[in-house]
């Protein structure tokens, strides 16, 4: 007869693993909150300079989001994923309250700093009519304190939730450092006196780093 599994190789008491569903319910909320509040907020802002820009942004995303689903419909690369995920998810519970107490910072830190930016807000990489230089509240401190605050808020997910959240932190880290030079650049041409003086005075991301 086949030895029965040790408790070790039985997985995590049925109680660690409701108590780690919470944390990972928690930091969805968190994400659906944001997804919510950007939705909401995004009613009523200034037009936006260059449509055709605007429109070339967001049909780049529905190609990038296309490509997702179709590669997932392939069975080799959907198992992979699958075992991928499993492996990622294995979270030591002592990290889950730091990474939901990082991400709920990271998420209330973007959403302060939008609703700073108020009418002004646009996609990124956009240039808005009657635009008004924002220097208040997190913008005093750190550039762009949006991209900042998702950026903490998905190293918190991934502390809190499972490492598969590394990829998307990644991808946003290296993506946010492109926007945020370009914006600058637009920045700079549209207050040529005002932006180079703010820029000597903030920094891009993290304050006294970066």
């Amino acid at each position: 007869m086949p030895a029965a599994a040790s408790p070790r190789m039985a997985g995590p008491p049925i109680a660690l693993r409701s108590g780690m569903t919470i944390y990972r319910d928690i930091i969805l909320g968190l994400w659906l909150l944001f997804a919510g509040y950007w939705a909401v907020s995004a009613i009523g802002v200034k037009r936006s300079v260059g449509g055709w820009a605007w429109r070339r942004q967001v049909a780049v995303r529905l190609i990038i989001a296309l490509g997702i689903v179709v590669a997932l419909r392939n069975h080799a690369i959907a198992h992979a994923v699958r075992q991928a995920w499993f492996f990622a998810a294995d979270v030591h519970p002592p990290l889950a309250v730091p990474g939901v107490v990082l991400c709920a910072f990271g998420i209330g830190l973007a959403i302060a700093a939008r609703r700073y930016l108020g009418r002004n807000w646009g996609l990124p990489m956009s240039r808005k009519e009657d635009a008004e230089l924002v220097t208040r509240g997190p913008y005093a401190v750190i550039r762009h304190p949006i991209y900042t605050g998702i950026l903490l808020a998905l190293l918190g997910s991934a502390i809190g939730d499972g490492l598969f959240w590394l990829l998307p932190l990644v991808l946003a880290g290296a993506y946010f450092i492109v926007s945020a030079r370009r914006e600058e650049k637009l920045m700079c041409a549209q207050f040529p006196q005002q932006y180079p003086a703010y820029m000597k005075r903030t920094r891009m991301l993290l304050p006294f780093l970066l």
